[in-house]
This record gives C-alpha cells, sequence and structure tokens, in this order.
C-alpha cells in the first residue's frame, strides 16, 4: 500500500530577474493573478491534493511569503470593526487550520537541485510533492497534483512528473524526457535530459513544475555534482533514479500558464479574470470594447 502525499516543497528562493525591477524587493510568487498570488494558487492545489505539511524554500527578501501565511491580527482587527465579514473570511481561510508552513533558507542560489535537498530534514523517508508556483496549473476539477497522486497509487508508489508536449524548437528551455508508454497519458521514464539541443532532444516531451517523488531523490542529490548552469540540477538527480526505481511521465489534464514569462503572465491573468464570478462578464465587455476599437479596419 502506498503512503499519501502529505508534504509538499515549494522551491521560492529564486530572483525573478524576468520580472525585475517588480521582483526587486517582492517574490515572483507573489505576483497576483487578479486577486490571489500565484503561490497562494500552489498552495491550495497541494492542500486539495491531501498535503497538510507545506515547505517553503526561501531566500532572501521573501518574508512576504511567510506574512501572507501568517496570521494578520491587525488586518483581521480593522475588518472585523468595518464589518467586512466576506473580506474577513478570505483572510483567514487561506489555509484550512490543520495545514502547518515550515520555512528553511536556502543560504546560496545553487539551483533547483539543492532547493530540493534543502528539504531533507522535514520531508524525511515520506514522499514528496515539489511544486514550482509560477507554473500555474488549472485541472479543472482534479487538479494537476490530485491527478498525479491518482497515478503514484496506481502504479505501486512510483515518482511522477508531469509533462506536456513542447514546441520541438524549444527542448532547450526544459527536462526533456523519453519514455514508454505503459497507460492512458502515462509512460514509464527511460530517459531525462535536461534543456537539450533541439537536435539532441530525446522527444518533445518536457517536465514542467510538478513532481512527486521518492525519498530515495535525496541521497541522489546529495551525490550530484553542478550541472548546467554551474547549478545542482534536478533532472541529474533524476536520471540515476531511473536505475534504481520506476518514474512515470504523466500527461496532465487541463492548461499550464508559464508565468515566470511576462507574456504567459499576463494570459493567465486575462483568462482568470474571465473566469471570475465577480468580474467575468463587465471585463469581458471591456475587452469586447478595446480590441474592437483597435483592431485594422
Amino acid at each position: 500500500m502506498t503512503r499519501p502525499i502529505r508534504k509538499a516543497v515549494f522551491p521560492v528562493a529564486g530572483m525573478g530577474s524576468r520580472f525585475l525591477p517588480a521582483t526587486k524587493a517582492n517574490p515572483k510568487e507573489m505576483l497576483p493573478i487578479v486577486d490571489k498570488p500565484l503561490i497562494q494558487y500552489a498552495a491550495e492545489e497541494a492542500v486539495a491534493a491531501g498535503a497538510t505539511e507545506l515547505i517553503f524554500i526561501t531566500g532572501r527578501n521573501k518574508r512576504s511569503i511567510e506574512d501572507h501565511f501568517d496570521k494578520a491580527y491587525e488586518l483581521e482587527t480593522e475588518l472585523e470593526k468595518r464589518g467586512k465579514e466576506k473580506l474577513l473570511a478570505l483572510v483567514q481561510d487561506v489555509l484550512p487550520d490543520n495545514v502547518a508552513c515550515i520555512y528553511i533558507r536556502q543560504a546560496e542560489p545553487l539551483g533547483l537541485g539543492h532547493a530540493v535537498l534543502c528539504a531533507k530534514p522535514v520531508v524525511g523517508n515520506d514522499p514528496f510533492a515539489v511544486i514550482l508556483a509560477d507554473d500555474l496549473i488549472d485541472g479543472g476539477d482534479l487538479n494537476c497534483l490530485q491527478q498525479m497522486a491518482w497515478v503514484h497509487e496506481a502504479h505501486g508508489g512510483a515518482s511522477v512528473l508531469a509533462v506536456e508536449p513542447v514546441n520541438p524548437l524549444e527542448t532547450d528551455r526544459y527536462g526533456i524526457v523519453k519514455t514508454e508508454p505503459v497507460a492512458d497519458r502515462v509512460g514509464r521514464v527511460e530517459r531525462i535530459v535536461e534543456k537539450p539541443k533541439p537536435a539532441n532532444a530525446p522527444s518533445n516531451l518536457g517536465v514542467v513544475g510538478r513532481y512527486l517523488l521518492s525519498p530515495r531523490i535525496f541521497t541522489l542529490l546529495e551525490q550530484t555534482e553542478r550541472g548546467a548552469g554551474g547549478e545542482i540540477q534536478l533532472t541529474d538527480a533524476i536520471a540515476m533514479l531511473l536505475a534504481e526505481e520506476p518514474v512515470m511521465a504523466y500527461q496532465f489534464r487541463g492548461k499550464r500558464y508559464d508565468c515566470g514569462d511576462k507574456l504567459g503572465y499576463l494570459v493567465a491573468t486575462v483568462e482568470h479574470a474571465l473566469a471570475h464570478p465577480e468580474l467575468k462578464e463587465s471585463f469581458a465587455e471591456y475587452l469586447g470594447r478595446y480590441v474592437g476599437t483597435r483592431l485594422p479596419r
């Protein structure tokens, strides 16, 4: 019987250089999509999938993430005084009471693999999730991590990587996998390569920001030398894991927004605004007027 996924790791120590100067003093994970920051979408996904321990690997200038998930006494008191009950509920219900937030400082920016390794003392010998908040995934009724948890259980507790077909000319932006199909949308990973040039890519299946991993990955990360960009790459450790344990690639159902990219972030904002219960009608009307006045005649 497989163990449920109760721990989720959020590597949030990156610089967010693509969004400077907006991210000079504010983490990219706190950039809002309509009325919630990216990190809250990621945390809600993990909680919905059963996580009760959220482990944030932080760096400098990340205090606002801690503050966001902490209790805001002054704000709550003021909202209560003003009778703003709906707003008060939004502030108080950021996370359920049974969910614990744990913060670990990554002293040096040594890559995603190193960030994951920083979580070892808390994760221990349990399987765990890794979520990259700037990959915002709308999975519908069953979110991406919930889907992956089902694959994890169906395949005997195997590690699972979320993948999707990517532009064959952009394989050098992703970890790319070669797989052997085993079920609908599921393949056993035979090979994984970090950011290969298109001519050297084993496929066009790119790994995106969702992982369910065996705790064995920690020992392998400790053995991993610096790779691409002089960083400790999670992909390199996963490549070693393939020789010891099955790793599954899962083509999730849903839409991914690359919010680490300015255009992807804007697309996510517009599409989430068009789905927002309070904004969708008025925003759609505005967009129609705006686009209509600027289309070539």
